[in-house]
């Protein structure tokens, strides 16, 4: 890729962050999904629009190009966003195997506007029984024998 083609797809990733918030559907964060120079998925900030705290536009973007390749995995693709991703929204991006992530304004910057994430990656590091939303495991040997009759299953 060129310094023109970051140019290019972060300058589309901004216009689709100028759109959330412009029809109210979210906010001014935008994000498009490449593979090959050609745009595969894209998204923006749909949070109040689909009155879903998930629907970042990372997680957008990761839908609609899922969508439009019919893949669940998207390992030769980089995505261009407008704001650093958040944890929810890297965590999607491993999933997906995306290579290469770029962004414009880092998470520390976004910040000052509201958008700081610094308290969940800082919890998360804790142990489970110590972050604020407090995990514990309920152990029920059904749910492993459900991974185990999926596995059998899925590799007969």
């Amino acid at each position: 890729m060129t310094g023109n083609d970051h140019s290019k797809f972060m300058r589309r990733a901004v216009e689709l962050a100028e759109t959330a918030y412009r029809t109210k559907k979210g906010l001014p964060i935008g994000c498009v999904i490449v593979r090959d120079g050609a745009i595969l998925g894209k998204g923006h900030n749909e949070i109040f629009f689909r009155n879903n705290p998930t629907s970042h536009a990372e997680m957008v973007a990761i839908e609609d190009a899922c969508r439009n390749t019919g893949e669940l995995l998207l390992p030769d693709c980089q995505l261009y966003t407008t704001l650093e991703p958040c944890p929810m929204c890297m965590a999607a991006l491993y999933w997906t195997k995306v290579r290469t992530v770029y962004f414009s304004i880092a998470g520390e910057e976004g910040a000052r506007f509201g958008f700081n994430d610094v308290f969940i990656r800082n919890d998360l590091a804790k142990p489970a029984q110590s972050r604020l939303i407090k995990s514990e495991r309920v152990e029920d040997g059904e749910a492993l024998k459900a991974l185990e009759a999926w596995e059998a299953g899925r590799f007969a």
